[in-house]
């Protein structure tokens, strides 16, 4: 699959930004320019999300693929990887099976482990989404105020929105493939698939009021990446690039340069 991606520039040594789940390259579009003063940044779109291809297949094996045949196709051997939530995975995946193409990895908030189908608010999120009436919707704010009983978080709702586009014809649609999602989710709550290990420089960066990465995950994690090191960012959440950028920045260029 050919993914859509951005590049932001061309000097310096590639940097790969990989967003998370119902999100796209637009989300990091902020920290890609200012990556971009010292990095060829790409943003990518990784499949199912953005303006890149449908497919019903979804799982961390084929995205990571996804994104190795991308770095194919621009002619780039190896590259540094930023990847948040789902993206982190991606780029843990590739990391661990395809060790060459990854020089330093960022893992934002969280963890090579499985984790339970609850408590982050995705089912309820694709519930409310497959239940808005697309070709029937008049404006965004009406369908924000249709999200309401499922989404309950302003900030995620509005997140899940940018989704939302017109259609060619009557009413809206969502850019994102959601049937593939919910019919693939628990896939998306899965470990890496792999018993590789990645022995190249890995820092993980939580948010201090997330629960994606917990001490009890240290020594799986470590068995993954046995040159991991945390990073806490105070005050932050789940989305702590976008609450908390220019700390973000900093942890992030201090790291990769």
């Amino acid at each position: 699959m050919k993914l859509h991606f951005k590049n932001y520039s061309t000097c310096g040594e590639p940097l790969f930004i990989l967003h998370g789940l119902f999100g796209s390259l637009t989300n990091w579009n902020w920290h890609s320019k200012q990556f971009s003063e010292q990095f060829s940044v790409y943003g990518v779109d990784l499949r199912n999300h953005g303006e890149s291809p449908h497919d019903d297949t979804l799982n961390y094996d084929v995205m990571a693929q996804d994104v190795v045949h991308l770095f194919d196709d621009l002619g780039i051997e190896s590259a540094c990887i930023i990847g948040h939530s789902m993206g982190g995975k991606v780029a843990m995946e590739l990391a661990l099976r395809w060790p060459d193409y990854v020089n330093k990895l960022i893992v934002v908030d969280i963890a090579p482990v499985s984790y339970p189908n609850s408590g982050d608010g995705h089912l309820d999120a694709i519930e409310g989404m497959n239940a808005l009436k697309l070709n029937a919707l008049k404006s965004r704010g009406e369908a924000e105020s249709f999200l309401e009983k499922y989404i309950k978080d302003q900030v995620t709702r509005k997140f899940i929105l940018t989704n939302l586009t017109s259609s060619e014809g009557a009413g809206f649609r969502w850019r994102l493939n959601l049937q593939s999602i919910k019919k693939n989710y628990a896939h998306l709550r899965e470990k890496p698939s792999t018993s590789g290990v990645f022995e190249k420089p890995v820092l993980f960066v939580k948010g201090a009021l997330s629960n994606y990465i917990r001490s009890e995950y240290e020594q799986e994690t470590l068995n993954f990446f046995p040159n991991a090191r945390v990073k806490l960012i105070m005050g932050a959440g789940h989305w702590l690039h976008a609450e908390k950028p220019q700390v973000f920045q900093k942890i992030a260029v201090d790291f990769l340069t």
